[in-house]
């Protein structure tokens, strides 16, 4: 079993940053990839970003291109989500996820991703 545990939401304006930091205990984390998906009220589940076991490899939708980035620190068992120029529709729960597997992250395989945590909401007012 993998726990995971989001912190670092919270109430910003537009045009502020925020990050975002997913702690993960239980197996070793670099076996894992990660992701941050996201969901906002009313609203379906959405991917936004994944990273590859090492970090070599990053995926992202293409609404927070250029401006969120995702990393990892292994050493840390920690996934980071830095969100930059942040806009109202960007107002969700973040949940970060773990999955063995890169394509099953970045495909919204959601059913069949592994892990989950629970979440953390950010509220980006206009």
């Amino acid at each position: 079993q993998v726990q995971l545990v989001e912190s670092g939401g919270g109430l910003v304006q537009a045009g502020d940053s925020l990050k975002l930091s997913c702690a993960a205990s239980g197996r070793t984390f670099s076996d894992y990839c990660m992701g941050w998906f996201r969901q906002a009220p009313g609203k379906e589940r959405e991917f936004v970003a994944a990273i590859s076991r090492f970090g070599g490899s990053t995926y992202y939708v293409d609404s927070t291109k250029g401006r969120f980035t995702i990393s990892r620190d292994n050493a840390k068992s920690t996934v980071y989500l830095q969100m930059n120029s942040l806009k109202a529709e960007d107002t969700a729960v973040y949940s970060c996820a773990a999955d063995t597997s890169f394509n099953t992250l970045v495909q919204k395989n959601y059913g069949a991703i592994k892990y989950w945590g629970k979440g953390t909401l950010v509220t980006v007012s206009s």
